[in-house]
């Protein structure tokens, strides 16, 4: 190929969603920011006719393929499997796909041209996605170059959102394309025929894999991918990441220990900016959200510009304030300034997202539901409110913008307290280095084992054998034993040794051949309604009086409120009239005051990657060094900081010991993040009250943990690395929860996934109360009557590992037994140790009003010193 006029051919293989022409209202790469990359001929493996047809329509798009799409492209049709790892919207989607497509176009059979759904191709690939408004736009994504290159195929997605009439034609048949979720394929596995409705499944795509990797929908799809490994051998299965740090575990784990593929990189360069909003002034006394809303006006100003814009916030919570906020300042860009969360109706989501695409849109004021691969090429700019507490989570959202090829993407951080400007500063160091953070795959969890082999047999049902071996193909479950298979067995057969007694826990049987096959059609259904690992607070339905649909609000808040109280929600106020049957009836209202709903699972702790970078930027502040406009605006923080107590050096270990009239208090300011350090304010908050004979209170953000003691406790260095220490940290640690207590309350998950209690059934929704109570008493009669319960253990197990994370725990505690320890005793709350404190004092005073004045008292105190000590 001698290349496109005005494009050298040697130029020419760059792009893959790249334009090598001048589109309207597109603009086109400059040559010096593309890569140079010598012309890709087509590798000799490609059938002719299927690269030429698609490569015919990509040069009518002004596209032509990137040299990893090529190279996927080859490993496919080679009968490979592989994961590709590329930039956000550099074409990883064309990559894996253009593989199917090409077979197809090659194949002597004729192509018949079409408009009856069920007269279009069977079912040939399985498209895996984590999101349902990924799936969207996904289906028309592939709809797009299935349409361009004239086949005969149909895209259809399955998710939740799916309507009844969509989903009960594909049990009929499936789409030649099917984009589902983990928990829709469980479901499809589910039925009695889906040997045969998925045989002809000849690739298997999991998109933004890296956001399933380390959770149990995760697993759950590794087990998917298994059983179509069964039906159909030959299947092939390929994955998409973008921003991940283990990417050669989370190829292995995707294709378990039994396959091999291929690691594809695109070496594409893709520039990030990452900028702050400073604010007009740094308070030298900050905390937590006390900047919110103030930084509206700038972010206003940004908005106003030319151009779309993302708003990202951490909780759904937020972005309710900031929505409301931005169209209380600008009341006329109503209709221009949307709201998206994953709370919201489906239908109102897909309005916002088309609306999006069409360009329609000033802002999107969003959470992570927009955080993924969802192409909005009309998107300039991002704007994120607080810090995003991953540098990969930064990565993702800036791609948001700058879509394309040979783009840079470009966000904005907002501050929600003034040490988010070194988070910001450490992030962006981050990103340029390509510090990025890895996800640990999940290991055995047996609740969803349990789930699983009844979803099999409801399915047809399977041989015991057969069955393990299968189990053991994924990497979740290749070191599964003997006794832990027949412990799930005996459980799915009988409830184990407790529940024996009662029918309903037998939930498969044998069909008198030797396989296991569901106990009843009526226990099938039943199961169905428990498909799945999405667990949290139960959610109540909020509708209009009008019987218009509104979302989803979570049961915690709503059971706080009565009749009569208004409240906010999709940025409008509402007033609530009744609640019935899990449905919360409101009236819109005029008046702007309201309460916020509070979504549980919003905050994000810090990464280690991240909280390793800021350490680094406080090291560098240690010594005089401030490099970025973020570590200047924060430097006299900082030097009121190192004046009173000290900064810390990357490798010490900063504790203050402090005297005031609520007791003693001992500040350990670790920057492990705020789940390591919840569980290092358990442990040694215990040993210490062991230690003082007196009760202790352990307050923890991401930077630090306060110890409040009633009386003082004289604790040297070797005192203190005895508390620190890893000996009995299990131990220690279990008898500081109670013995479990916290484990009581993670089993009402296990139990739920397990489907020892159902979360709904026909008519008869339950609420999180109820799902609690019942959880508990299974784990109460299962602590007494069945000790050796392997979901008791996981329970415990759980709680360890993802509430408290012993194993990050363990590891920040054989590193701080590497670090110097620098004790200082200031006179006064110091700007690291304030937050911390004012964190304690919000979450242990009743009224809100009443903690922002203690705080701001202590504030007005500390800044008098702080003016009599400046030189």
């Amino acid at each position: 190929m001698s290349g496109i006029k005005g494009i050298p051919g040697r130029l020419y293989h760059l792009v893959g969603c790249a334009k090598v022409g001048v589109r309207a209202g597109k603009r086109m790469p400059t040559i010096t920011s593309m890569k140079r990359v010598e012309p890709v001929e087509p590798p000799a493996c490609f059938p002719d006719a299927g690269t030429t047809l698609l490569e015919r329509w990509l040069r009518s798009t002004g596209r032509v393929p990137f040299a990893f799409q090529r190279q996927t492209w080859t490993r496919y049709l080679a009968g490979g499997s592989g994961l590709v790892h590329a930039p956000t919207g550099s074409g990883k989607t064309l990559a894996v796909f253009g593989g199917p497509v090409i077979e197809r176009l090659s194949e002597d059979a004729p192509i018949k041209r079409t408009k009856t759904r069920n007269a279009t191709e069977p079912v040939r690939v399985l498209w895996i996605t984590p999101m349902r408004a990924l799936a969207t736009d996904t289906a028309k994504a592939l709809t797009a170059i299935v349409q361009g290159v004239g086949l005969n195929w149909s895209v259809e997605t399955r998710t939740s959102d799916t309507t009844a009439t969509t989903r009960q034609k594909q049990r009929g048949r499936l789409p030649t394309v099917l984009v589902t979720t983990p928990e829709s394929l469980s479901l499809l596995i589910s039925y009695p025929d889906s040997r045969e409705m998925l045989a002809g499944v000849r690739a298997a795509i999991v998109d933004e894999w890296h956001e399933l990797l380390s959770t149990k929908r995760g697993v759950q799809a590794e087990l998917g991918l298994a059983r179509l490994r069964t039906v159909n051998p030959s299947l092939r299965t390929w994955g998409l990441s973008a921003t991940l740090g283990n990417l050669r575990e989370a190829h292995d784990v995707l294709l378990g220990p039994r396959q091999t593929g291929e690691l594809i990189h695109a070496e594409l360069p893709k520039e990030t900016s990452v900028e702050s909003m400073i604010p007009e002034s740094i308070e030298r006394f900050a905390w937590a959200g006390h900047l919110g809303i103030k930084m509206l006006n700038p972010v206003i100003a940004e908005l106003e510009r030319p151009g779309s814009s993302l708003v990202f916030a951490n909780t759904r919570s937020q972005t309710e304030i900031w929505f409301r906020a931005i169209l209380d300042r600008r009341p006329e860009w109503l209709g221009q300034v949307a709201i998206h969360h994953g709370s919201l109706d489906r239908k109102l989501r897909q309005q916002v997202e088309q609306l999006l695409r069409e360009g329609k849109l000033r802002t999107v004021v969003c959470t992570s539901s927009l955080d993924l691969g969802v192409d909005f090429s009309s998107v300039d700019r991002v704007i994120q409110i607080g810090s995003p507490k991953g540098i990969a989570r930064l990565m993702q959202r800036a791609g948001r913008s700058g879509h394309r090829p040979g783009e840079a993407s470009r966000v904005i951080c907002v501050p929600t307290h003034a040490f988010e400007l070194v988070e910001f500063s450490a992030a962006r160091e981050g990103i340029a280095h390509r510090r990025v953070e890895s996800r640990r795959p999940l290991e055995k969890p047996l609740d969803l084992l349990v789930q699983h082999l009844v979803t099999i047999a409801a399915g047809g049902g399977f041989d015991d054998e057969a069955m393990k071996a299968e189990l053991r193909t994924t990497h979740a479950y290749r070191d599964l034993t003997d006794e832990e298979w027949t412990w799930a067995i005996d459980f799915v057969a009988r409830g184990g040794p407790t529940l024996t007694a009662y029918p309903q826990f037998s939930r498969v049987v044998h069909d008198g051949a030797g396989r296991w096959i569901v106990a009843s059609e009526r226990m099938a259904r039943m199961h169905r309604l428990s498909v799945g690992t999405i667990t949290g607070d139960g959610v109540v339905g909020l509708v209009t009086t009008g019987g218009k649909k509104l979302g989803t609000i979570e049961e915690s808040f709503i059971g706080k409120l009565h009749p009569g109280d208004t409240f906010v929600f999709a940025g409008r106020a509402v007033q609530l009239v009744n609640v019935r049957q899990m449905k919360a009836t409101v009236r819109q209202v005029s008046r702007r005051a309201g309460s916020v709903p509070q979504w549980a699972g919003g905050r994000f702790p810090m990464s280690t990657m991240l909280a390793d970078a800021v350490r680094r930027r406080l090291d560098e502040a240690r010594r005089g060094v401030f490099e970025d406009e973020e570590m200047r605006r924060v430097a006299p923080l900082l030097r009121l900081q190192a004046a009173w107590s000290a900064l810390p050096a990357h490798r010490e270990l900063l504790i203050e010991s402090h005297q005031t009239r609520e007791g003693h208090h001992y500040f350990l300011f670790g920057f492990l993040g705020r789940l390591v350090h919840e569980g290092l304010g358990a442990l040694v908050g215990y040993r210490l009250k062991r230690l003082a004979d007196a009760p202790v209170v352990a307050t923890y953000t991401d930077y630090g943990l306060e110890l409040l003691c009633p009386a003082p406790v004289t604790i040297d260095e070797p005192a203190w690395r005895s508390l620190l220490s890893t000996g009995r940290l299990v131990e220690d640690l279990l008898a500081c929860l109670n013995a479990g207590q916290l484990a009581r309350r993670q089993f009402r998950e296990i139990a739920r996934v397990a489907g020892l209690v159902l979360a709904t059934s026909p008519g008869a929704p339950r609420s999180n109360r109820q799902l609690q109570a019942s959880s508990e008493l299974f784990f109460d009669v299962f602590t007494d009557f069945d000790p050796g319960n392997l979901l008791l253990e996981q329970a415990r197990r759980e709680v360890l590992e993802r509430q408290l994370e012993i194993n990050r725990l363990k590891e920040a505690l054989l590193h701080l037994e590497n670090q110097s320890i620098v004790i200082t005793r200031p006179a006064r709350l110091t700007p690291m140790a304030f937050p911390i404190w004012a964190q304690r004092i919000g979450s242990q005073t009743i009224r809100v009003e009443e903690a922002n004045e203690r705080i701001e008292r202590m504030i007005a105190k500390l800044e008098k010193a702080a003016v009599a000590d400046a030189p």
